[in-house]
């Protein structure tokens, strides 16, 4: 049976996202795992840089399609997309289960929406708010129901919902400054432009060399970073600015509400505990999703 064509970018678009949320959502394990042997600086720099070395043979081979008017936007879409959330994600999780990490981070969607209105004339209509209403309850419920006292987990949080709001800002300029541009084209470009900020602090700020070879268990931890780098920066920027093209930035951003379902998951995996609570949390987000995007 042949699709009609909004139907099959409609199908195509539903296929990239469940593919991001299992990557993006597996991202914070592995940043987990970075951080056991490296510093939160080392792990971000190392993702970047890595993720750079990755999409490097694509940001040569598109760089000549992307007028030089537009190398400032799409350094800004790395500085703000890729590069400063990597650090604020590193430095959360010293002090951040990864679950609770993935969950915070499904705060995106609200700030797209929030920035789209402010600054690119977009129209919230009723069932939007009220499937983001409902997307946050989950949202807010699942964090309540793994987080604790401790005051510096407060303060931590605020470096994700930092990274949510640049993502906020990010998703608006690849729909509505960039989304001309090949989506190969930017994500490739955007983090090879990032990566001589990320190499400079490896090289002058860090011991990551001597590290490496001479401390035992950081070569496990740098093939944990290298994937992180690969699958969640490098490949996952390349499938998120196509699913842009094919959706709405909402729908897009929507990726944030089921990756903590992902972590959560690997959270089990690795010895945390999940309760009804956190179930029934999850079932209201995906609840959620399905009303903002449904036609």
């Amino acid at each position: 049976m042949i699709l009609p064509k909004s139907m099959h970018s409609r199908v195509h678009a539903w296929f990239i996202l469940i593919i991001l949320t299992v990557i993006w959502g597996s991202s914070f394990i592995l940043m987990k795992k970075g951080l056991v042997a490296f510093s939160s600086g080392e792990v971000a720099a190392l993702r970047i840089f890595t993720a750079s070395l990755f999409m490097l043979p694509f940001a040569i081979s598109w760089m000549k399609q992307v007028p030089r008017s537009e190398y400032k936007i799409v350094f800004l879409s790395g500085l703000i997309g890729s590069l400063i959330p990597a650090f604020l994600f590193a430095v959360a999780q010293t002090k951040l289960d990864s679950a609770i990490t993935g969950i915070i981070n499904s705060l995106t969607p609200v700030f797209v929406i929030l920035v789209g209105a402010a600054l690119f004339s977009q129209k919230i209509s009723l069932k939007m708010i009220l499937g983001l209403l409902l997307a946050l309850l989950g949202t807010l419920a699942l964090m309540r129901s793994g987080s604790d006292s401790d005051l510096s987990v407060n303060f931590y949080a605020g470096f994700i919902i930092l990274a949510t709001i640049l993502y906020g800002f990010n998703v608006n300029i690849l729909k509505f400054r960039l989304s001309e541009i090949n989506p190969i084209a930017v994500s490739s470009i955007s983090i090879v432009l990032c990566a001589p900020i990320a190499l400079i602090h490896l090289l002058f700020f860090t011991d990551f060399l001597n590290q490496l070879f001479y401390v035992e268990g950081t070569v496990l931890a740098f093939g944990y970073i290298s994937l992180l780098g690969v699958f969640g920066t490098g490949l996952a920027l390349i499938l998120f600015n196509f699913l842009i093209r094919l959706a709405t930035p909402l729908f897009a951003s929507s990726v944030t509400y089921l990756i903590p379902i992902v972590a959560v998951f690997w959270g089990i995996v690795d010895g945390e505990t999940l309760s009804i609570l956190q179930f029934g949390s999850m079932a209201v987000i995906i609840g959620g999703v399905y009303l903002a995007n449904k036609k």
